[in-house]
C-alpha cells in the first residue's frame, strides 16, 4: 500500500528519513543505502510534481545520501592489517541517533506539559494580612501552635482511612460554621479544639479552621493551653 506524505508532515530531512527507515523496518545501525535513496529521492520527486515546493535542506541531504551510496558501490581498496576501513554511514547514523533522541526528549517534555496544565497551584500568602491590627487572637497559644495542631489532625485523619464522608447541598461557609460552634460552646462552655472538627472532609476541615481564627480574633472564643503538647481547650468568652 502506497502512502502519500506531504512535506510538511515532517519537522526536516532527518525526520523524513528516519521515518522511511522505520517504515521500511531497517536497522538504523546497518542503513541499506541503496534502498533508502531511493525511496527518499522519490519521495521528493513525488513532492515536485504535485508543485510543492521542496526545501534546500532536503535536496542537500539528497546529495549526501547519493554520496554514502555511491562509495558503497565502489570496490573495496586495500588497507593495511592494522588499519579499519570506515564505514561511510558511519556520520549519518550518529546523526540519526542524535536526532531521534532529541525527539524523544521532547515527546517526553510535552507530555510532562499536558500534565502540568492540569495542575493547579496558588501562590503561598501571609495570613497575618487577615488579623486586624487593633485585634489579636484571644488566645494563650500562638497562631502557629494552633496551625501545627490542625496539620498535625489533618494529617492524622488522612492516614486513618477511610474518611468520614457528609454530601450536602450547598457549599460551607466560614459564618455558617462560626454559628455551631457558637451553639455547641453555649451547651459545652468548653471544648477540645479536635472536637470542633466532627466531620473530616477538606473542605469541612478548613472551614472550620478559618472559623476558629475568625470567632477568636473578634474575642468570642478563648483558647488556651497549659502545657505544651497538652490538648488545646477552647471555650466561650463571657463578655457579660
Amino acid at each position: 500500500m502506497n502512502i502519500e506524505f506531504r512535506i510538511h508532515d515532517f519537522e526536516g530531512p532527518l525526520d523524513l528519513l528516519l521515518h522511511l527507515i522505520k517504515e521500511s523496518k531497517m536497522d538504523i545501525m546497518n542503513i541499506e543505502m541503496e534502498s533508502i535513496t531511493n525511496q527518499y529521492l522519490a519521495f521528493l520527486e513525488q513532492q515536485e510534481k504535485m508543485n510543492l515546493e521542496v526545501s534546500s535542506e532536503y535536496l542537500v541531504l539528497a546529495a549526501e545520501l547519493l554520496e554514502i551510496k555511491s562509495k558503497l558501490l565502489l570496490p573495496n581498496q586495500k588497507v593495511d592489517e592494522e588499519e579499519v576501513e570506515e564505514d561511510p554511514r558511519e556520520e549519518l547514523v550518529e546523526r540519526l541517533l542524535e536526532y531521534q533522541a532529541y525527539k524523544d526528549i521532547t515527546k517526553v517534555l510535552h507530555e510532562k506539559e499536558q500534565i502540568r496544565k492540569d495542575i493547579y497551584t496558588k501562590t503561598p500568602e501571609n495570613y497575618l494580612q487577615y488579623l486586624e491590627e487593633d485585634k489579636e487572637i484571644h488566645a494563650d497559644v500562638t497562631l502557629d501552635d494552633l496551625i501545627e495542631a490542625f496539620v498535625k489532625y489533618y494529617q492524622r485523619k488522612k492516614q486513618n482511612k477511610p474518611l468520614q464522608t457528609k454530601v450536602t447541598e450547598s457549599e460551607i461557609s466560614v459564618s455558617s460554621r462560626c454559628y455551631d460552634i457558637r451553639r455547641m460552646l453555649k451547651k459545652k462552655k468548653k471544648v477540645s479544639f479536635f472536637e470542633l472538627f466532627p466531620i473530616s472532609t477538606k473542605e469541612y476541615i478548613v472551614v472550620t479552621f478559618l472559623a476558629i481564627l475568625e470567632m477568636a480574633k473578634k474575642q468570642e472564643l478563648k483558647i488556651t493551653q497549659k502545657n505544651s503538647f497538652d490538648d488545646i481547650v477552647c471555650e466561650v468568652v463571657n463578655n457579660e
